[in-house]
């Protein structure tokens, strides 16, 4: 468990900080912008909590606890000081968003046409967060080029931008409110 009792160190003042291993990293660097990035798409998350509920809220509030344990996959190197027994993402919870995909899509017409962001606001929030998380698992696979990452961890975030596409039709009322693209409706 993370005792956190001073909020602020210093140690970062000088753009570096510490991996979950205590190497000293850029904070620039592809593997703090990952972890960054998943816990930027876990505060999209949390707005979109607030326009979500029952089994949408319920989803949600489990992938934002998966989203700590992605940032703490990512934080540790595999390989490196503190990897034994570090938090890794597992194949069961990418099962579990791979079941509930699966679930929600049961019930959703067939696309016939892209979808626009929007709907509902929490449809809206919910498309956000599935680019926010196509930014992350970006960044984890170029990170993947240049050191090991979990494989595991970058299925989850395949899968989650899939999960929440999917969320994104079923609070839009099953897919009723989704707003299609029209190609080419504009031209002149």
């Amino acid at each position: 468990m993370v005792t956190l009792s001073k909020i602020y160190t210093r140690g970062g003042d000088k753009g570096e900080t510490s991996l979950g291993s205590g190497d000293r990293v850029a904070k620039h660097s592809i593997r703090v912008a990952a972890y960054g990035t998943s816990d930027e798409a876990n505060a999209v998350i949390g707005i979109a909590r607030l326009h979500a509920e029952g089994d949408a809220d319920a989803m949600l509030a489990r992938i934002q606890n998966d989203l700590f344990d992605l940032g703490a996959d990512l934080c540790t190197p595999e390989g490196g000081a503190r990897s034994d027994g570090a938090l890794r993402v597992t194949a069961a919870q990418v099962k579990r968003l791979e079941t509930e995909i699966d679930a929600m899509n049961e019930v959703l017409e067939p696309l016939k046409s892209f979808i626009l962001p929007g709907g509902t606001t929490a449809g809206a929030y919910l498309h956000l967060a599935r680019t926010t998380v196509r930014r992350c698992e970006r960044l984890m696979t170029e990170l993947a080029l240049i050191e090991p990452v979990n494989p595991e961890a970058i299925m989850y975030a395949n899968r989650l931008s899939d999960h929440l596409f999917v969320l994104a039709r079923h609070v839009n009322d099953d897919g009723r409110l989704d707003v299609l693209w029209v190609p080419g409706a504009n031209r002149e």
